[in-house]
């Protein structure tokens, strides 16, 4: 399983980036897909998840700021990000579960400026 996060940047605080993540390994489209981030210092945190199903959840923290999308032909997991604070700087992982094991891509960075 290879999960390829990219997309990440310096933004000024308001602004927007969507990330990538390409999946490999799994058979994508019945898999459960989701995106953490870490801070400097702060544990990972769940930020979105994204069903095989498609339904979709979201931490409170980005919930009408964040989208989280799926392309199964493509096999990519998408963040969508807009207005984007200081409080969502840190490494972007992509995660899956395989076989009872999580997976975690090599992160993309994101820092926001103010």
């Amino acid at each position: 399983v290879q999960l390829q996060a990219s997309g990440g940047g310096l933004v000024q605080a308001g602004g927007s980036l969507r990330l990538s993540c390409a999946a490999s390994g799994i058979n994508f489209r019945h898999h459960d897909m989701a995106w953490y981030r870490q801070a400097p210092g702060n544990q990972r945190e769940l930020v979105a998840q994204i069903a095989h199903s498609e339904s979709t959840d979201y931490a409170d923290s980005v919930r009408g700021r964040f989208s989280v999308s799926r392309d199964n032909v493509r096999r990519i997991v998408y963040l969508q990000m807009n207005g984007l604070q200081r409080e969502d700087s840190g490494v972007y992982y992509c995660n899956t579960q395989y076989k009872g094991d999580d997976y975690w891509g090599r992160g993309t960075l994101v820092t926001v400026s103010s």
